[in-house]
């Protein structure tokens, strides 16, 4: 199997929307061009000057005026831990909710996955209010460019909802020290907006007629304290990275809430990406850490591809048998996970990409 090397046929950076907090948007783009390494080709001056985003999506095979359909399935499992602090939303259709400009957009979707830490609150919350949030800030008007406006929203919603979260966090008594990655595709017509925080992940599963293979292609980009990044970041906050952790602590260095580390350069500032589906595209995974301790990429893909192509699973009458399928796939990448010995909570989604 092809593991897939994202390069900008795949995904660019929107620029930065130029409010919020510019340190770590920055550190945000020179992380992903940094991530897509060697071999990706830099946009030449005239080019960002023009937009580079519009002249590199031209260059991608886009479908006619199809809009793909999106179908989200999804398994969970508590594993070894005591409680099951992952959380996750699959929300197939939300147009009505976000009342677009009808004439710019057909058709909105939203999935996400959470993996708190330190309780289930701050997962609980995000889950409950990040996409409440984004409907609410959505465009709903004639806009200049719904890319740039899109990703404008992403990063208010996400502002919004961390401090949302850690003003009700620190009105406890004693006050509330959960935290939560957040993994969440924001899908607008055929473009996926893909903003992520912390270690969970989206993989994008994309046959490639040439090699005549299924490639395992990354959609995200983790955040951990041992980037060089992340650590400056931190570093010049007042923080320190110890054992691979914020003081010693926390695994992970961008999150929704863990109000206590904020202070020391932990940001609530996801990183966005952009991604135009094709017609080779099959499906997205969406996962947390609990899944990638014990699989790889590829390794996940293959395994929800191999279950998607047995025929012996069987369907409960009046079910669709990709329905079936597919929830036999979550399910038993979830199983394998725990079998292999993660000792994590596994949170397994999958979104299902119709043609």
């Amino acid at each position: 199997m092809a593991s897939g090397s994202g390069g900008p046929l795949l995904f660019d950076d929107l620029p930065p929307a130029g409010s919020g907090d510019p340190g770590s948007l920055a550190t945000s783009v020179s992380q992903v061009v940094k991530h897509e390494g060697k071999g990706t080709k830099r946009k030449a001056p005239q080019e960002e000057k023009n937009g580079g985003e519009e002249l590199v999506e031209k260059k991608v095979c886009k479908a006619s005026s199809v809009i793909f359909g999106l179908k989200g399935y999804v398994a969970e499992r508590k594993g070894e831990r005591e409680e099951m602090q992952d959380a996750h939303v699959i929300l197939n259709d939300i147009t009505e909710e976000c009342r677009p400009p009808s004439s710019l957009i057909t058709r909105v979707s939203y999935f996400a996955v959470f993996d708190g830490h330190g309780g289930i609150r701050a997962s609980k919350f995000a889950a409950q209010n990040l996409h409440q949030n984004l409907i609410r800030k959505f465009p709903k008007g004639d806009v200049i460019s719904v890319e740039k406006t899109v990703k404008r929203c992403l990063l208010d919603t996400f502002k919004h909802t961390d401090e949302e979260f850690l003003k009700q966090a620190s009105s406890q008594k004693p006050a509330w020290k959960d935290g939560s990655t957040a993994t969440c595709v924001l899908a607008v017509d055929n473009i996926l907006y893909i903003a992520n925080l912390g270690d969970s992940r989206a993989i994008l599963c994309r046959y490639n007629e040439e090699s005549q293979k299924h490639a395992a292609l990354s959609l995200s980009k983790e955040h951990n304290p041992t980037q060089y990044e992340e650590r400056m970041r931190i570093q010049k906050a007042g923080g320190n990275v110890r054992d691979g952790r914020v003081l010693g602590v926390l695994e992970v260095s961008r999150s929704i809430g863990d109000g206590q580390y904020k202070r020391c350069g932990v940001t609530s500032v996801p990183d966005i990406r952009r991604c135009q589906l094709t017609p080779n595209d099959r499906f997205i995974l969406l996962a947390c850490d609990g899944l990638f301790k014990v699989f790889t990429p590829e390794e996940a893909v293959n395994f929800i591809l191999s279950c998607l192509e047995d025929d012996k699973i069987q369907t409960r009458e009046g079910k669709p048998a990709v329905d079936a399928r597919y929830e036999a796939a979550c399910n038993r990448l979830a199983n394998k996970a725990v079998q292999r010995g993660s000792a994590d909570n596994v949170t397994v989604m999958v979104v299902r990409i119709g043609h």
